[in-house]
């Protein structure tokens, strides 16, 4: 097995083929388990969510950026409630205004077919 191609004149040891695979596929084992996994949590409106709903659906977006987790806010429009697109829009800015010190808005609302679409992700991350 050659170790260090580049030195001169290049290191080289012999050992077992299958015990070098074995250690290599353990350390990726081992790197892949430390690295952190980015969930992402949605949440889901209509055009015309009244105020309480919205209450409600604001609480878990905080819980779910103070648990570290990105957010996914979308309006979802049915049949001819595309009409109200600023209706969406407007209240999809609104949860991103209030949510300023929970985290931050990554991307502003677009709409993407039928669903207008707003990323916000977490300030901090849980410990």
């Amino acid at each position: 097995m050659e170790i260090s191609p580049k030195a001169s004149p290049p290191v080289c040891k012999a050992l077992d083929y299958k015990k070098f695979l074995y250690d290599q596929r353990k350390r990726e084992k081992i790197l892949k388990a430390k690295t952190q996994k980015v969930v992402v949590k949605e949440i889901r409106f209509g055009p015309q969510t009244d105020q309480h709903d919205y209450e409600f659906k604001k609480k878990h977006a905080i819980k779910f950026l103070e648990d570290g987790a990105k957010l996914k806010a979308f309006v979802f429009f049915k049949g001819r409630s595309i009409i109200f697109k600023e209706q969406g829009q407007i209240l999809l800015l609104k949860l991103a205004q209030e949510l300023e010190e929970y985290g931050k808005v990554e991307q502003l609302p677009r709409l993407e077919g039928k669903k207008m679409i707003m990323f916000v992700s977490p300030k901090k991350t849980k410990k």
